[in-house]
């Protein structure tokens, strides 16, 4: 039987996007090898949402269908900024357009919950997503199961 209870949790921590791979070449006898890497921030990022994740399904079997994912990042206001910009930031009037983008912490997001929540991140069907400011830094993340079959 399948289980459409929502699952929840908070990442804590100011958001990472996830960083492109790294590349670096050595020459061993006249031959080049390439290997390519995730940055460290972006793995421990992944690590941190894997672990945040697991906790929250509780033993609960892997998502194998289409999921619905809402996603909320919260943001931390500069230290540098005023009482009033700091207050407005707060109340939404003044909206996070800096680093880290939306799509690639979405992309954070999705790869650190893959074989933790679901099988893997293309059972994504449908993503609601928010970036403000806020006190407490972190991505809440909301995963529905959906009625329907996976091709």
């Amino acid at each position: 039987m399948i289980d459409f209870t929502p699952v929840n949790f908070v990442v804590p921590g100011q958001p990472v996007g996830k960083g492109r791979h790294k590349s670096s070449s050595r020459v061993v006898n006249g031959k080049v090898f390439t290997r390519q890497y995730t940055p460290e921030k972006t793995a421990n990022y992944e690590s941190l949402i894997a672990i945040t994740a697991q906790q929250a399904m509780a033993g609960r079997a892997l998502i194998a269908g289409p999921v619905l994912v809402e996603m909320k990042i919260i943001v931390a206001v500069a230290a540098s900024w005023s009482k009033k910009k700091t207050a407005m930031a707060l109340a939404g009037t003044v909206m996070p357009t800096k680093k880290p983008d939306v799509d690639n912490v979405e992309k954070a997001i999705f790869d650190g919950m893959n074989g933790v929540v679901w099988v893997d991140d293309v059972q994504v069907v449908n993503v609601s997503k928010s970036k403000r400011f806020g006190e407490t830094p972190g991505v809440s993340v909301r995963v529905v199961p959906l009625m329907g079959e996976s091709s």
